[in-house]
């Protein structure tokens, strides 16, 4: 039996729920029972932030899927694909907080100044927090055309987090350099609308003085 549209689409998003959720539960259940090895603080913030990266790039490979195999209906599920994203980049964001900071908001700002690779991370997931934020039907509808503007913001935030990635790593850049190839590929596929979107912002500017 042939499923509908509509079936496809809650298929796809429960596979996405148990691909996203499960990890979370296994590394937490992991980590609460002291066996995630020698630095499980690291081994918890790793995990939460390549898991946000991951989550990233595959919201910014459905589109291309979805026009090259003509699957329209997996559009449907980017916004729970980004969702998720910001899930795992909250949490990231949080572990650091809590487990390496221990809530020490004064260092915590002064690592946000000091160091390039935290203050990018930081930007990055402002970004990402109002993305998911307007994803909200009642907001998008409010928002109008402003809508797609912001969230075409996800190819910067995409760039953000790959030097972040980068910047990160005192060793083996390896995966960090395979990241951020991936980004860039994944971004060439949208070369027109970036280049239409950065020309937008240039003429606003100009403009605007």
């Amino acid at each position: 039996m042939l499923l509908t549209t509509s079936n496809k689409v809650i298929l796809v998003k429960f596979v996405i729920h148990l691909a996203a959720f499960l990890p979370l539960l296994s590394l937490y259940y992991l980590a609460f029972n002291d066996q995630l090895g020698a630095d499980p603080v690291q081994e918890v913030i790793h995990f939460t932030g390549i898991g946000a990266f991951n989550l990233i790039l595959v919201t910014l490979t459905v589109s291309p899927i979805a026009k090259r195999f003509k699957l329209g209906y997996l559009l449907q599920v980017r916004r729970l694909l980004g969702l998720y994203s910001f899930c795992y980049a909250f949490l990231h964001l949080l572990n650091f907080l809590m487990f390496d900071l221990q809530f020490a908001w004064s260092l915590f700002f002064n690592e946000v100044v000091k160091r390039p690779y935290i203050t990018i991370g930081m930007v990055a997931f402002i970004l990402l927090a109002a993305l998911a934020v307007t994803s909200l039907n009642r907001i998008k509808r409010k928002m109008g055309k402003s809508w797609q503007s912001l969230h075409n913001y996800s190819y910067f935030i995409a760039i953000l987090v790959s030097v972040h990635f980068y910047w990160s790593v005192k060793s083996e850049i390896l995966l960090p350099l395979f990241y951020m190839s991936l980004t860039l590929i994944l971004l060439a596929f949208r070369y027109k609308k970036i280049k239409e979107l950065i020309l937008s912002i240039f003429v606003k500017k100009i403009t605007s003085k």
